[in-house]
């Protein structure tokens, strides 16, 4: 494929955050009467705020809460957790390899610009990205395509030349329906099953090249 441009969704792709993130849903989930079993009861990739109306219907919940209380609940205490949260492994590298490959790199997540600043003062990583999008700056989140057409519009690239890498099934959806292509990241072998819809599924940045891409 003729490479423009990579797109990096951040929560399970970027970041090892995944367990952070079940545990906050969890904590909440739990603060407002529901039995929690799952470590992930949540929909990867969709928003915090949009996994609510579907979560208090799954566990059958009444609160008086709204979804946006509810999102900032879920937030705090994912924040108390960041110090746990950490890049995932050899991301570094492969960023440094695409970098000095001459492919502009940004980043689309679905979280708020809060939550990306905390993690942008916590994590050394703000200086990987040309360009960062938030699901605050458009009107649908994934699966949606809205994230990643408004990041290389930012980039001024053509979708077809862009390519994804994605930790989530609604992520896989976003990028394809967007026109793009996609590498998903798996964090075990159930995982992965979950993400086939990709061009490719690896298991760590150490597996990939940015040879590799081009082919793609």
């Amino acid at each position: 494929m003729k490479l423009s441009a990579v797109i990096f969704d951040l929560d399970g792709t970027v970041l090892a955050n995944e367990d952070e993130y079940g545990q906050a849903f969890a904590e909440v989930l739990k603060s407002i009467g529901a039995r929690v079993k799952s470590d992930f009861p949540h929909v990867a990739g969709i928003g915090v705020k949009e996994n609510w109306p579907g979560l208090l219907k799954k566990f059958r919940i009444k609160t008086k809460k709204t979804p946006d209380e509810l999102a900032r609940d879920t937030q705090r205490q994912y924040l108390k957790l960041l110090s746990k949260v950490h890049p995932k492994e050899g991301l570094g590298v492969f960023i440094k390899d695409l970098r000095d490959s001459g492919v502009p790199i940004a980043l689309a997540t679905s979280s708020d610009w809060f939550i990306l600043e905390a993690t942008f003062e916590k994590l050394d990583i703000e200086k990987y990205f040309d360009a960062v999008t938030t699901g605050e700056e458009v009107l649908t989140k994934k699966p949606a395509p809205d994230l990643f057409l408004k990041t290389a519009q930012k980039l001024g690239v053509g979708p077809s030349e862009c390519l994804v890498f994605e930790d989530s099934e609604s992520g896989i959806k976003a990028a394809h329906a967007a026109g793009m292509r996609v590498v998903a990241i798996a964090r075990d072998e159930e995982h992965a099953k979950g993400l086939r819809g990709a061009d490719l599924v690896i298991t760590s940045y150490w597996d990939i090249s940015p040879e590799a891409l081009w082919r793609l």
